[in-house]
């Protein structure tokens, strides 16, 4: 029989605690995801966060220090899987307009079924302090990349200026796909409806950045 050395066996302890931990996290993320999606983040209470995981409360708190911070956790998961859903629906063919569309729309896909855990996610952005708003924007900032390299690319084939705000108009661009969310938990637009609304808005984006640049041409 092969001899177990103490530091051996410790790292084989180790091992294992690390893989329960990994298990605990993922399962209290998984219930978290779905009370913030089905309750929003308020009523999402840890005891019943706890509850859903099949386990205490102690349990939560070992691997989060309050609520905020798992929430901001299941966030960040969230976001990674919206950029990578969105940037595979970028890679079409056709001019920026359409890759935009394609790439928001997936965005639309795959968060309009957690309107409420897109709601938290909107009004905790008003409350919640300096640092957190940092650790928000840099979790959007695969989505927004992914905005910034389409527009790029549009201005390197002369579909819009190439000296154009790309900034400016990205963050137009944003700002109009985040307030569908809105149309969607009030006015109950639908994907279709929201993706419409887009297109329209981004064909004007575009039209006015072309403008200004006629006009700039022409002065």
């Amino acid at each position: 029989m092969r001899e177990v050395t103490p530091s051996a066996e410790s790292g084989a302890v180790m091992n294992r605690r690390q893989a329960a931990k990994v298990r605990t996290r993922g399962k209290v993320l998984a219930s978290a995801r779905e009370l913030f999606a089905e309750r929003g983040y308020d009523p999402a209470t840890i005891r019943d966060i706890a509850k859903g995981a099949g386990m205490s409360t102690g349990a939560v708190f070992a691997n989060f220090q309050d609520k905020a911070e798992l929430f901001e956790a299941v966030l960040a998961e969230d976001l990674h899987r919206v950029a990578g859903e969105m940037k595979a629906a970028a890679q079409t063919d056709g001019p920026a307009r359409k890759r935009l569309s394609a790439a928001l729309a997936a965005g639309y896909r795959a968060t309009l079924d957690h309107l409420p855990l897109v709601q938290a996610v909107v009004s905790r952005g008003w409350f919640h302090p300096a640092d957190a708003e940092r650790r928000a924007r840099e979790a959007v900032k695969p989505l927004t990349a992914l905005m910034g390299d389409i527009l790029s690319g549009a201005a390197a084939r002369g579909e819009i200026a190439r000296d154009a705000d790309l900034d400016l108009i990205g963050g137009m661009i944003w700002t109009a796909f985040v307030s569908g969310f809105r149309r969607a938990a009030y006015d109950g637009q639908d994907l279709k409806a929201l993706t419409s609304t887009l297109e329209r808005q981004i064909d004007l984006i575009f039209a006015g950045a072309r403008q200004q640049q006629a006009q700039l041409s022409a002065a």
